[in-house]
């Protein structure tokens, strides 16, 4: 009986700590001050050695989620991502007044549905997961109550969120339609017995998914929620859901797109094609227009998303870990450089503008070392593990045919070097404007360490990948 629960024990232990923090916001007198976040890390530390502890088992809970080394792979991602989320958090929290047990408890929450859209086997499964991560990410993004910028972001994420679904939904009945199933193995099966004449209704199925899955990694025509609720929302949230949402998407996007549809992937990798060219050249074209860091960020992210894409359509064995390394390697390096916008945050001004960061090596000269680690590994300079990531996404889909793809993920990327480079001359060798400039507030301590963290990280996956690769390839090995 107790087996049943093992393949869901991690993300039981999110959610027990997601309750733990709604209880003590609700114990907790006004202006009393309670450790809530480490409540959150308790929970974190518990669900990663359960996943170590479930490494190698092939573990099912109920058939309809299983805990196999790929999804325990991105299940680790997400237990880094969530631990250095809380920490970085601490500062919005206390600057901004939001109620930490709420802020927190939506947090795991939202980290329990991304852990099992990482492992759910069903359809119906994924779409439960990809709405409880969704549900608690729009209300995260408005949590400044007080900001029309926040409620405005909320709002149209929530209402695109929504709009997506619905065709994700549709996409999950055509399926059951087609095959009399929601489960990956079965609908792989009966594709498979298909696959020879394909219909136009598993065209439609299977166009109605992508467009689901296409939202949630922000990928061109449907990243217009983007820029504006990366901008809303505070700078660890921005973060938190740059990173978790991408991880747990492409992690369902693969087991279901290279496992269950892999049958039809002639008819559907045309369609992916033109939807990573798309996301890579829009990502970096307007990415160089933008003056927010955070704007520049979120189109930063659709970029990587269409990187990421390429690798899905390579299917190769090269590609199968890149896709795994990329996201881990972007989860670090994102977050660390979200981590610092949300240190230099004041009550007064956000310091999100390039302009802001003029002189930032005069006044905080590690905040400026640590940024620029961050910035090259997304401009992909080596010896930094943005450089080995796209490396092996681009020597796979050269390996795979895609050459010309390979091509343009190479010229956006040469592209996007300018608005990261952009901040960096600021950080160096433009003064700032000593009138005009809110003082910096000291770093605080927890904050800090998580951000050297994600720098040492970053550097340690350019410098060391083979392990990490490896295991990567091993566990994605075993879906498809």
């Amino acid at each position: 009986m107790f087996a049943d629960f093992h393949a869901i024990v991690p993300m039981l232990c999110v959610v027990a700590a997601g309750l733990a923090a709604m209880i003590a916001e609700a114990f907790r007198d006004k202006g009393e001050r309670m450790p809530i976040g480490p409540l959150g890390a308790v929970g974190l530390i518990g669900a990663g050695i359960s996943t170590v502890l479930l490494w190698n088992r092939d573990a099912t809970s109920f058939e309809v989620v299983t805990a196999d080394n790929f999804g325990l792979f991105v299940t680790g991602i997400l237990v880094l991502v969530g631990l250095l989320s809380l920490a970085i958090s601490g500062p919005t929290v206390e600057r901004e007044g939001l109620p930490a047990g709420e802020y927190y408890a939506l947090m795991l929450f939202s980290l329990g549905g991304m852990m099992l859209m990482a492992t759910a086997t069903d359809l119906l499964v994924i779409f439960l997961a990809l709405e409880v991560l969704s549900l608690a990410i729009y209300v995260l993004t408005g949590i400044r109550r007080d900001s029309a910028a926040g409620a405005e972001g909320a709002f149209k994420y929530f209402v695109l969120g929504g709009f997506s679904s619905a065709f994700f939904l549709y996409g999950i009945a055509f399926v059951y339609g087609l095959t009399g199933s929601t489960h990956l193995d079965r609908i792989g099966t009966l594709m498979a017995a298909q696959a020879m004449t394909p219909s136009a209704m598993q065209m439609l199925a299977v166009g109605l998914l992508l467009v689901g899955f296409a939202f949630k990694v922000s990928a061109v025509p449907f990243h217009m929620w983007t820029p504006d609720a990366y901008e809303a929302a505070p700078p660890a949230i921005t973060g938190f859901m740059s990173t978790g949402v991408k991880a747990a998407a492409f992690a369902a996007f693969v087991r279901v797109f290279l496992s269950a549809l892999e049958p039809l992937i002639a008819d559907w990798s045309p369609l992916v094609w033109g939807i990573a060219a798309a996301t890579m050249i829009i990502g970096t074209v307007v990415g160089v227009a933008q003056t927010s860091v955070k704007r520049m960020l979120a189109y930063s992210s659709i970029a990587h998303g269409g990187y990421l894409l390429l690798a899905l359509i390579a299917a190769n064995d090269t590609a199968k870990g890149a896709v795994l390394f990329y996201l881990l390697v972007y989860a670090v390096t994102n977050l660390g450089a979200f981590g610092i916008i949300s240190v230099l945050e004041t009550r007064e001004q956000a310091n999100d503008k390039v302009a802001d960061y003029a002189g930032l090596w005069n006044s905080h000269p590690t905040l400026a070392l640590l940024m620029t680690f961050f910035l090259l590994s997304l401009g992909g300079f080596p010896p930094l593990g943005g450089f080995i990531a796209k490396w092996y996404v681009f020597n796979a889909a050269i390996q795979a045919g895609y050459t010309w793809l390979a091509i343009i993920g190479v010229l956006t990327s040469v592209v996007s070097v300018f608005f990261y480079l952009r901040v960096i001359v600021m950080m160096y060798m433009t003064p700032a404007d000593a009138e005009a400039r809110v003082p910096l507030p000291a770093v605080p301590q927890i904050a800090g360490a998580a951000i050297v963290l994600s720098a040492l990280l970053v550097l340690y996956l350019g410098v060391l990948p083979t392990r990490v690769l490896e295991w990567a390839a091993a566990s994605i090995g075993g879906i498809i």
